[in-house]
């Protein structure tokens, strides 16, 4: 059994949408179908998702909402007009008009896109419609439990069409999970049934080596494991919603990222971490974001100082912030903080270290990135770290960081903002011949 998940790009008109349903009715296996809400059908369109939530919006102000409900339901219309199905799509929009101008949660609004192209393509599959409303549960905190034997029984035996990114609270008012999550309702749904195989079906025949705005023309990644996944996805490489590899990574069930343009392209498999590989590349990929600054705090005998990170960390967490990495000597310690994080409080958090640890210096520097290069085998091939910095040099290009996880399937190197993508370059031709 399979479980497919078609993303807002592959549903957002009834001619995508046609393809995805010849991907569906093509392989018997794919029982089990997960949709998101219509995408953008082109670069000045916008999203169904967006749609809604401007729509709640405007309720909640008590402005009028016409204008909104007309394009959503001139979407919707041509939609089901074009697949030539019987699907009551008034009745369907003047409930959701009357709950959300009842007080519906923003989550109800936010849900409506995935849950109308939900029953739409289940008519025009002539597949079971589950309402996830009624099998996915979150806890009164908005935590998702995991009840997969409710879901479990919920589908089973059946051929059914699911829509993505919500379900249920205790109360039954509804839930999304973050935006995106259409990933993680397919996931779910994979796990609880056992399926054989996770689809996730987009509009790219899978992961790059690298990013295509930096390299031209990166390789596609054949392969990947659900750790070299993680340490990409941390560094911005984000086909697949991060939090989805959970659910199938403990199931031991592999997961595909394919094109539904493209259905003939394999796309990128992903496996179980220690999985055996064919590809003789030590590399996997290089991902990276730009935008980071570098705490460096210098105190003489700091590593005789019983509680001195610790007393950095709580300062940080005062102000809620994490980090990223923390490399350290005898004497100095630095720590790595996304930007976004900071989101002005540098100078708070300066001051703060300055009373907790009184250090002799204290400095930031901001305008660092971070570069990652994962590959599962690099663990077992000597000399990679020094033909990465060997790439680097030619390009005279400083190495401002270095770190490698205890795993040993990722290098991390940090080089200044204005360096970043000469060192995505750099490093991807040393890798690929």
């Amino acid at each position: 059994m399979k479980v497919s998940k078609f993303g807002g790009t592959s549903l957002a008109n009834a001619d995508q949408i046609r393809r995805a349903l010849a991907i569906v009715r093509s392989d018997p296996e794919r029982r089990y179908v997960v949709v998101s809400a219509p995408g953008k059908r082109g670069p000045q369109d916008q999203k169904i998702t967006d749609l809604f939530y401007e729509w709640h919006r405007l309720s909640a102000l008590r402005l009028s909402s016409n204008e909104i409900q007309q394009i959503i339901g001139t979407r919707y219309a041509e939609i089901v007009q074009d697949l030539g199905i019987e699907f009551n799509l008034k009745s369907e929009l003047a409930d959701i008009s009357s709950r959300i101008n009842s007080g519906a949660s923003s989550d109800y609004a936010a849900s409506r896109g995935e849950y109308l192209n939900g029953k739409i393509i289940a008519l025009a599959l002539g597949y079971e419609f589950i309402d996830p409303a009624t099998c996915i549960c979150f806890d009164r905190h908005g935590r998702y439990l995991k009840a997969d034997d409710k879901l479990r029984s919920a589908i089973q035996g059946r051929r059914t069409v699911i829509p993505g990114v919500y379900g249920s609270l205790p109360d039954g008012s509804i839930k999304t999970f973050s935006r995106g999550g259409s990933d993680i309702t397919g996931a779910i749904v994979a796990r609880a049934i056992g399926a054989s195989l996770y689809e996730n079906w987009t509009d790219v025949s899978g992961l790059l080596m690298a990013d295509p705005r930096v390299v031209e023309h990166p390789i596609k990644i054949e392969v990947v494991t659900y750790g070299e996944l993680r340490e990409l996805s941390y560094m911005g490489a984000n086909v697949f919603h991060e939090e989805a590899m959970f659910p199938v990574q403990e199931a031991g069930i592999p997961t595909c990222i394919r094109n539904t343009n493209d259905p003939s392209d394999s796309g990128t498999h992903i496996v179980a971490d220690g999985s055996p590989r064919k590809d003789p590349r030590v590399i996997t990929g290089i991902a990276g974001r730009k935008n980071f600054t570098v705490i460096t705090v210098e105190k003489v005998m700091m590593n005789q100082q019983i509680g001195f990170v610790r007393r950095i960390l709580t300062v940080l967490e005062a102000n809620g912030i994490s980090f990223e990495h923390m490399p350290s000597g005898i004497d100095t310690l630095s720590v790595i903080i996304d930007d976004r994080q900071l989101n002005g409080k540098l100078q708070k958090v300066l001051d703060e270290v300055k009373a907790e640890c009184s250090p002799d210096k204290i400095e930031a520097e901001p305008g660092m990135a971070m570069i990652a290069i994962v590959g599962q085998a690099m663990s077992h091939k000597p000399g990679v770290a020094a033909d990465i910095f060997a790439a680097l040099a030619k390009e005279k290009i400083n190495i401002r960081m270095i770190n490698q996880g205890s795993s040993e399937i990722s290098i991390i190197v940090g080089v200044e903002n204005a360096d970043y993508e000469r060192a995505i370059r750099a490093i991807y031709r040393a890798f690929v011949k």
